[in-house]
């Protein structure tokens, strides 16, 4: 038998879970001690990270707040800091105004998206910094034709959107395999950042990963603003402008960067990223580094997988700050660095799981290995954190579930 996709793998969990109750999906007060295992995060030979918080972490709790359908992330918009904003994978944003679902959604976009009931559907939406002014956000969508689609989109108010102003930013080309489809939405000022998966499948056969001429298994930077007639424009500092490769690549070797967040808090120089990289035989990865130094870097698949040379290995490539072995680890979820004052805990630490692990570990943001150690939360099919303005830690559940982090 070939390689065994991890990402299928945590496709075969959820399709497993959708025939039993996934009620049992929540947020436990299981203390760091009880779940404890030092052997589940490390860097190529590193340590748990040690600290004196596990008191502190006995005290956190997950509490429901809602309950969606398949919600895959929760996003705030500038401007607006009593709506948080659910993304549905069958293809509809939610709205939460002030902790309460409201019945309307703000987008509906249902008989655009492919939901598969797998990895494909509506994976994410992102508001730019102007967006109070502008009215513009933009969502990122498996079509129906198994395309990675960016469309650009207006509200009406504060809580609908116009559902016929749709512009089309990008279309990448994902016709072969249903997995591996990226799946998140960032701006940095006006530009727009997303990650796209390699183009699925086992191994990634075709090379896409490391082909400078395609635009699956990267890390793509664009202004998503039409000029003239360009549906966008790509910044004149990425870093393969000039150069052989697309003009629109700003990292590449990943294999599906599902979850990745911005870290504009623990330098006050540089902004730093964070990124969750799904694995494949043996490790889920986690690279944590400087924005400036992803410029242009080569993340390595499919040449490593983690520290383990997959295809050849090789030099040249940036090492991951912690991976996570298989078992029981089977598709990492990337989160963010925590903001909520309410939470010393984990204020200042960044926080991540694993989809079919469901323990919540969290590590102090350093560039270099990194080892993880557990928060004492354990919650089931996690699919992404999210934040409010204020900094409120959220957590969105495959079963349905966004919970909000209390201490």
């Amino acid at each position: 038998m070939g390689r065994l996709s991890c990402a299928t793998a945590a496709v075969l969990a959820t399709f497993a879970l959708s025939s039993v109750s996934l009620a049992c999906a929540g947020g436990s007060d299981q203390s760091a001690s009880d779940r404890a295992d030092t052997s589940t995060t490390t860097g190529q030979s590193g340590s748990a990270d040690q600290g004196d918080a596990t008191a502190s972490a006995r005290r956190l709790r997950a509490v429901r707040v809602a309950s969606f359908d398949r919600p895959v992330e929760i996003r705030h918009a500038s401007g607006f800091p009593n709506l948080m904003f659910v993304v549905e994978q069958p293809g509809r944003i939610m709205v939460l105004r002030r902790g309460r679902k409201l019945a309307r959604p703000f987008l509906d976009i249902r008989s655009r998206v492919d939901f598969d009931g797998s990895e494909r559907g509506l994976l994410s939406v992102a508001f730019p910094p102007d967006y109070r002014k502008t009215k513009r956000f933009y969502v990122y969508f498996v079509d129906n034709a198994g395309n990675i689609r960016v469309v650009e989109f207006r509200r009406k108010s504060a809580v609908r959107a116009r559902q016929n102003s749709a512009r089309l930013v990008i279309r990448i080309a994902h016709p072969v395999n249903a997995n591996h489809n990226g799946g998140r939405l960032g701006f940095l000022g006006n530009n727009l950042f997303f990650g796209t998966g390699d183009g699925g499948g086992s191994g990634d056969q075709p090379g896409n990963a490391q082909n400078l001429n395609s635009l699956l298994g990267k890390l793509i930077r664009i202004d998503p603003r039409k000029s003239g007639r360009r549906a966008y424009t790509v910044p004149a500092s990425n870093p393969f402008v000039g150069r052989p490769g697309r003009d629109e690549i700003f990292a590449y070797g990943l294999r599906n960067p599902f979850r990745w967040s911005f870290d504009r808090t623990s330098s006050k120089q540089k902004v730093r990223i964070a990124i969750g990289d799904v694995g494949q035989d043996e490790w889920e990865e986690i690279n944590y580094l400087n924005l400036s130094r992803a410029r242009g870097g080569n993340f390595g698949w499919n040449r490593w997988e983690g520290f383990t040379p997959f295809d050849g290995g090789g030099a040249g490539t940036i090492k991951p700050s912690l991976v996570l072995p298989h078992p029981p680890n089977c598709s990492v979820i990337g989160g963010l660095v925590v903001r909520d004052r309410s939470l010393p805990a984990l204020r200042g630490r960044y926080v991540f799981t694993d989809f079919c692990n469901g323990r919540i570990l969290s590590f102090k943001p350093h560039l270099g290995r990194a080892a993880g150690r557990p928060t004492g939360l354990n919650i089931d099919n996690v699919t992404s954190f999210g934040e409010s303005l204020k900094g409120t830690l959220f957590i969105t559940s495959l079963d349905g579930s966004v919970y909000r982090i209390r201490q």
